[in-house]
């Protein structure tokens, strides 16, 4: 039983048996944003134009372009995160290192004074 169980927790989804979307860094929500952006162009096209064929290509296309887009937000918002994170870590970094010293830019003439107790 124990097998069974975390087998079944170690799957993932596989989109067209190639692409695994657990692994994929924002694909599961690109996935989701799309399913649910075919779904409303979809629906619309239909109560608008009563056209089958044509309202299943508009949530096709709805799709592609809402998972597209969802995705290339999300991962430009990631890489954003990580720099500013880099950039956070360096400074910390740097200030541990001069922190005392002669390069301190906090003991430097002319720099303010950190208020505080």
């Amino acid at each position: 039983m124990a097998g069974e169980e975390q087998e079944n927790k170690n799957k993932s989804f596989k989109l067209l048996g190639i692409l695994d979307v657990k692994n994929i860094p924002c694909g599961r929500e690109a996935i989701l944003h799309g399913a649910g952006g075919s779904l409303a162009a979809g629906l619309l096209h239909f109560v608008a134009t009563s056209r089958v064929k044509r309202s299943f290509d508009v949530g096709f296309a709805g799709f592609v372009f809402t998972t597209l887009g969802s995705w290339f937000y999300c991962r430009y918002n990631n890489a954003k995160i990580r720099v500013q994170q880099r950039i956070i870590q360096e400074g910390l970094k740097n200030k541990i290192v001069y922190e005392g010293s002669a390069l301190d830019p906090i003991t430097k003439p002319g720099a303010e004074k950190p208020s505080g107790p």
